[in-house]
């Protein structure tokens, strides 16, 4: 059974399929799709949407289904109620995180000048221009700093359990994409913690630009 993950470097659903990958120790192969190809995942799914799994000629491309799919073995499986407190986590982290992180994102070697430029014009309309989301960047972290200081909370030294799960693959793939931005610091706890999945997960965040 072989499997091949359509995804975007940045992108925190992408990003969560990676580390389940890696955590449950399955190979696959990582095709990492230019933001401004809209051809390829709309000719594999019908919609520009990634990540995209594909397995014996089957396109899956909801972050959760894929995750379930390759845990065969129920390792991740997961409380619905926790998996719900952690989704509404991530709904409130989603634009304090993207607000500060876009504009670095497209400098990362994912990014050419066609995508970087299609990117930013996307996500401009929906935010702003990037250059206002920087000027704003203190508005950003104040709005982040009560979720995270929350968060600490909950780690003992997992969401709120003593073993890893699927809830710590679901908030470190939605919090790593903040390590790019300069001005913006973990405090010592969650900085730990996300290392912590990095290491069960053999997480490697720009792994396809040095492989």
């Amino acid at each position: 059974m072989s499997f091949t993950l359509y995804h975007y470097v940045h992108c925190p659903f992408c990003v969560r399929v990676r580390m389940a990958f890696g955590y449950l120790n399955l190979e696959y192969e990582s095709k990492v799709v230019p933001y401004d190809d809209e051809t390829t995942p709309v000719k594999l799914t019908g919609k520009k949407m990634l990540p995209i799994m594909t397995i014996d000629k089957t396109y899956i491309n909801e972050s959760l289904e894929i995750i379930s799919t390759l845990d065969k073995s129920k390792k991740l499986k997961v409380n619905p109620i926790v998996l719900k407190e952690v989704e509404d986590l991530l709904a409130q982290l989603g634009n304090p995180i993207h607000s500060l992180a876009m504009p670095y994102w497209i400098f990362t070697p994912e990014f050419t000048n066609s995508s970087r430029a299609y990117f930013q014009k996307k996500k401009e309309e929906k935010r702003g221009p990037f250059s206002q989301l920087v000027k704003n960047q203190s508005q950003f972290v104040a709005e982040l700093n009560p979720l995270l200081t929350s968060l600490e909370k909950s780690l003992t030294p997992f969401y709120k359990s003593s073993a890893f799960g699927l809830p710590d693959i679901m908030i470190a793939a939605h919090l790593w994409g903040l390590y790019v931005v300069p001005e913006f610091q973990f405090s010592e706890k969650i900085h730990h913690y996300l290392q912590s999945v990095k290491k069960d997960c053999r997480f490697n965040y720009h792994q396809d630009f040095w492989s």
